[in-house]
């Protein structure tokens, strides 16, 4: 009945949005910005339903790369969640994100971003090298080709990160659907950016009132 120690719970991690800004999304082809930006959203909301820490960092903001996605800043609001802009390509090598991300007293790192192969790559390896467990969630990260995005993946898989995807992180916080404090707030998340997933929920719960 114990369940394994790779799962991820809401309080065994620590959630890393890199980089997920207009100048790195508009040369993004390895996945459509529609499924990208839903995806986002179900992880950034999933995060907050569950008070997972998280941390958004952001690289040239104001000079080069834009502003954030619309979904991380209706969850992460910039103004309250204190962005951390870096110059470097590499998160792991920026200080301040650094320290925040250590600073969060988590082993198991769950990571998303663009471009996979660079802004991913990169804190993905550094993190594995400290001996820490690292997550990336494979559908909530693009890169310029799906070349590009799945040699990013399989190197990174082949020095131990764990993939999963964006609703298998969701749905694993909830883990059981008699955790009724946080059901409605899954559920009307998924009916919102799950896709045929949430219009099967939505249909479900339209469905029960009629029978």
């Amino acid at each position: 009945m114990k369940p394994s120690a790779e799962l991820l719970s809401p309080s065994n991690h620590a959630l890393v949005l890199i980089d997920f800004e207009g100048q790195m999304a508009f040369a993004t082809k390895s996945i459509t910005m529609e499924e990208l930006r839903n995806n986002v959203a179900v992880i950034c909301g999933a995060s907050k339903i569950f008070n997972v820490p998280t941390i958004v960092t952001t690289v040239a903001e104001e000079s080069f790369s834009g502003p954030v996605f619309p979904e991380i800043e209706t969850y992460y609001p910039q103004a309250s969640s204190g962005y951390i802009d870096r110059t470097s390509m590499n998160t792991w090598e920026d200080e301040a994100a650094y320290q925040a991300i250590t600073g969060t007293g988590k082993q198991k790192l769950v990571l998303a971003g663009l471009w996979t192969g660079v802004c991913i790559v990169g804190p993905a390896l550094s993190a594995l090298a400290e001996d820490y467990e690292v997550y990336v969630i494979a559908d909530a990260c693009g890169d310029v080709s799906h070349e590009a995005h799945e040699r990013a993946m399989q190197r990174m898989i082949h020095r131990g990160v764990k993939p999963i995807t964006s609703v298998q992180y969701l749905l694993e916080l909830q883990r059981d659907w008699a955790r009724q404090e946080t059901y409605v707030a899954v559920t009307d998340l998924m009916k919102k950016h799950g896709g045929g997933y949430g219009l099967g929920i939505h249909y479900a719960h339209n469905m029960v009132k009629h029978s």
